[in-house]
């Protein structure tokens, strides 16, 4: 699949992951779930010092955790160096030798990919992604295009500040939750990616959807 379409695989998956949990660990599941992958995690910077991380449950659950406690791993590399870095669970890594020493009985082989997630260029987080089984590549493009897609999600703009019953981006979220039947976190971030992917302002992307240049429906 091309980034455009991975991107519309994902915000389906998160559709489906229901609205009753918070949005990070939905992301971080549906992320898992766009790339078929055995396990992921979605870390996201605050700042200096202070992150938030989820993932899904297995065997590769306590890897982030592992990460932020040691100060090293993947996932700093990728978002120090703003980059996609690939490794494999269990190989000693000159850069991280302390975090790859203690993963050498963890997932017996498994590929580890940290992509850097992006808003505007700034990197705001990471996602990890896990693969055990499937052996086809994934393609670097196609996981940073998501990668940022989700950082526009995430971050937003202080476009979203205003949320008057007249704010465009408002009456387009509640467009979209009729359309779909979910619920406005998620109506809003299948806006942001559509804003993205066409490399337009959050604005011009609810005014296409409030004058039915574009719909939203499952089969997109």
């Amino acid at each position: 699949m091309d980034p455009p379409e991975l991107l519309s695989v994902l915000v389906r998956n998160l559709a489906e992951t229901g609205d009753d949990r918070p949005l990070l660990m939905r992301l971080c599941e549906a992320w898992v779930d766009t790339f078929q992958a055995q396990g992921g995690a979605l870390t996201v910077s605050a700042g200096p010092g202070e992150q938030t991380a989820v993932s899904t449950p297995g065997v590769f659950e306590e890897l982030e955790p592992l990460q932020e406690v040691l100060g090293e791993g993947p996932v700093h590399q990728a978002m120090a160096e703003d980059r996609l870095v690939v490794v494999r669970i269990g190989t000693l890594v000159d850069e991280y030798p302390v975090f790859s020493q203690l993963t050498r009985s963890v997932g017996g082989g498994a590929l580890l990919y940290a992509v850097p997630v992006r808003d505007e260029g700034l990197v705001v987080g990471a996602f990890s992604l896990y693969v055990t089984a499937d052996p086809r590549a994934r393609s670097a493009e196609g996981l940073q295009f998501v990668a940022d897609a989700v950082g526009a999600v995430l971050l937003g703009s202080t476009e979203l500040l205003d949320w008057s019953e007249r704010n465009p981006f408002h009456l387009a979220t509640g467009m979209v939750v009729a359309q779909l039947g979910i619920g406005p976190d998620d109506a809003s971030a299948m806006i942001r990616a559509h804003a993205f992917s066409r490399s337009t302002s959050l604005l011009s992307a609810a005014r296409d959807v409030l004058e039915r240049r574009v719909t939203f429906s499952y089969d997109e």
